[in-house]
C-alpha cells in the first residue's frame, strides 16, 4: 500500500477533519482513497460519512467496509459489548491486492496508537501490519508536548515512520518547536477549530496551510 496512517493523541482530536483535508489537498495530483478500518459508535456517528461530506467525495474515493460497531467505547470494549472480536489480520486483508495497489490511501485509526482493538492488540498493530506513514493528529494545547512525544515514540518503537505532526487548535509557537525538535519531526501545519466547518470552509485552508512545502509527497507516491 501506498498513503498515510492518521492517528491521534487523543480520541476526539480531529483525525476526522484532518483526513478529510488530506484528500482535498492531494486529490489532484494522486488517486486518493480514504478508510475508516474501524468505526464504533455508528449509531450517533460515522466518520466515513463526514470525509464524505466534508471532502465533497466521489464514491470512488471512499472504501466503506470495516468493522462498524455500536457503543461510543474503545475499540475492544465495543465489540466487546456487541458479541464481537476485531480480528486485526481478517481487517487488513478487507482490500484486495489490486485495491490497494491501485490507490493513495488515507487510512483513519480510531482512537489513538495504543488504543486496545481485542485482547492481545493494539491500533498500532494494525498500523505495523498496514506499513504506512504515520501522521500524528495532536492538540496546540498544554499537555501537548509530552503526548504527542509518547505517540511518535510508541509508533517508532515499532519500526514505523512517522511523516509528520498536524497540530489543532490556537496557534502555539512554542508547542510547535518543543515537537519538532523534541520528536524529530515536522509539524506540517496548525489547523484551527472552524467556527463553521463546511467543505468550502475547509477546502480553502486545506489547499493554501496543509503541508504548503508538500512534504508529504515523499511518502505517497
Amino acid at each position: 500500500m501506498r498513503g498515510l496512517f492518521v492517528t491521534g493523541t487523543d480520541t476526539g482530536i480531529g483525525k476526522t477533519v484532518a483526513s478529510a483535508a488530506l484528500l482535498i489537498r492531494y486529490r489532484a495530483r494522486l488517486p486518493v482513497r480514504y478508510w475508516k478500518p474501524i468505526q464504533t459508535g455508528i449509531e450517533t456517528s460515522d466518520d466515513t460519512d463526514d470525509v464524505r461530506r466534508l471532502a465533497m467525495c466521489k464514491e470512488s474515493e471512499i472504501f466503506a467496509s470495516g468493522m462498524r460497531l455500536p457503543f461510543e467505547l474503545s475499540p475492544h470494549l465495543a465489540a466487546r459489548r456487541s458479541g464481537q472480536r476485531i480480528n486485526l489480520r481478517s481487517l487488513a486483508g478487507v482490500l484486495s491486492a489490486r485495491e490497494a495497489d491501485a490507490s493513495v490511501w488515507i487510512v483513519e485509526g480510531a482512537g489513538g496508537a495504543l488504543v486496545p482493538v481485542n485482547d492481545t492488540e493494539l491500533m498500532v498493530d494494525l498500523m505495523t501490519m498496514l506499513g504506512l506513514p504515520v501522521v500524528i493528529v495532536a492538540r496546540t494545547t498544554l499537555g501537548t508536548i509530552n503526548h504527542t512525544l509518547l505517540t511518535i515514540e510508541a509508533i517508532r518503537a515499532r519500526q514505523l515512520t512517522v511523516a509528520g505532526v498536524i497540530m489543532v487548535g490556537e496557534r502555539n509557537a512554542d508547542n510547535r518547536t518543543s515537537i519538532e525538535i523534541y520528536g524529530n519531526v515536522r509539524v506540517l501545519c496548525q489547523m484551527p477549530k472552524f467556527n463553521q466547518l463546511t467543505p468550502e470552509e475547509l477546502g480553502h485552508w486545506s489547499r493554501t496551510e496543509l503541508d504548503p512545502q508538500g512534504h508529504l509527497l515523499e511518502f505517497l507516491r
